[in-house]
């Protein structure tokens, strides 16, 4: 109701002013003889000049002007019947016409015309009157409703925001839980190939010096040097397969790059879980960062993921990396509430240490929020 009231009050307000001049039209004209037919002309004139007008605020815009016409009308048989009493009811009625044609300020001039005209109402007070109503109008049309279609438009535009931020943040997290899953798959994937290597490659192999052994132990007795000489062979043959399980565990280790990617994923996917926003973002060829750098960038970035969730009281936290020519930048950053001074703790004391142990550059950044931004040279 109060919703209702607060959308529709102009139009109460006309109601009211309609009745009230209606009224006072009829108190003040001097010419009704109550006891004729004229009063009763009268009052079904005025009845029907409201009734119109009423009428009006319930149709279209089309229908409207089919109304206000109707109205002018019956006005022009009431001020010819009723007299110049009416005026402000005239007034009304220019008010109205410009309101419902959406008349230019320049317009607003045409009541006060009516001044000037001969009536029972005293001139001042007469534009006294109209000055009123017009100002009323002109608030409403040129101040209230573009404010009013201001603010809306603004709140669409609020929302329209609002959604698309929803829509990035879910896009956002359905990016970060594909890279993940895609870096658990290619995990899960080359332990499968290594275990099948092993099994191709190792498996008859060893089967075969198991077989030796139990043949070795057979003939020892009987013919010992033939039994020497196989266990020779067990164990060059298991030489040998020492070295293939090495030469394969070299080739077929999970990358650095993967198993870092894979521990930064489950890092903002751990923050997500407490209620903290937590995004990771990578530019170029990562490839290009050596496993020593890679140690480097997941110690610093727990580091200060951590101090972000203790003492930030954050709501995002953004960790990004960017392989440049021949530089590597990681950037771990929060929107929470800084600090006045930076102070080295055990914390960033270990993070400077770290980076100039291979020649790179820190630094600590704060208001709004804490960044720590490090550079590492790549060769």
């Amino acid at each position: 109701m109060g919703e209702f009231l607060k959308d529709n009050y102009f139009t109460g307000v006309r109601i009211i002013l309609m009745l009230v001049l209606s009224i006072y039209g009829i108190a003040i004209n001097d010419s009704y003889e109550w006891n004729t037919g004229v009063s009763v002309k009268v009052l079904l004139l005025v009845s029907l000049f409201i009734s119109l007008m009423a009428l009006k605020e319930l149709v279209g815009k089309s229908m409207k002007r089919v109304f206000m016409m109707g109205a002018i009308i019956v006005f022009a048989f009431l001020f010819k019947v009723g007299g110049s009493g009416y005026i402000l009811l005239g007034v009304f009625l220019i008010l109205e016409i410009l309101y419902l044609l959406e008349a230019p300020l320049i317009m607003f001039i045409f009541p006060f015309i009516t001044v000037f005209y001969e009536s029972p109402i005293d001139s001042l007070t007469l534009l006294v009157v109209v000055f009123v109503l017009t100002v009323c109008y002109i608030q409403h049309i040129f101040i209230v409703t573009p404010y009013r279609k201001q603010v809306m438009e603004e709140t669409k535009t609020q929302q329209g925001l609002k959604r698309d931020m929803e829509t990035q943040e879910n896009a956002s997290r359905e990016e970060l839980k594909k890279n993940r899953l895609q870096a658990e798959n290619k995990m899960l994937e080359e332990r499968a190939n290594l275990s099948q290597t092993l099994h191709d490659k190792l498996g008859h192999n060893i089967n075969g010096s198991i077989y030796q052994l139990e043949a070795s132990k057979v003939i020892m007795d009987k013919e010992p040097e033939k039994a020497r000489g196989m266990i020779q062979a067990v164990i060059d043959q298991l030489r040998t397969g020492m070295d293939e399980i090495r030469a394969i565990l070299r080739k077929e280790r999970p990358e650095k790059q993967q198993m870092a990617m894979l521990q930064l994923y489950e890092l903002c996917e751990d923050c997500n879980k407490k209620g903290v926003e937590a995004e990771f973002e990578k530019e170029g060829d990562l490839s290009a960062i050596p496993d020593s750098l890679w140690e480097i960038i997941l110690d610093n970035a727990f580091e200060a993921v951590t101090n972000s969730m203790k003492y930030s009281k954050c709501n995002s936290i953004n960790i990004k990396i960017i392989v440049m020519n021949k530089m590597v930048r990681c950037v771990v950053r929060d929107d929470g509430i800084g600090c006045d001074e930076i102070v080295d703790g055990m914390g960033l004391s270990g993070m400077r240490k770290r980076v100039r142990s291979v020649g790179g550059n820190i630094d600590f950044n704060t208001h709004p929020g804490f960044e720590v931004s490090m550079l590492l040279p790549l060769e």
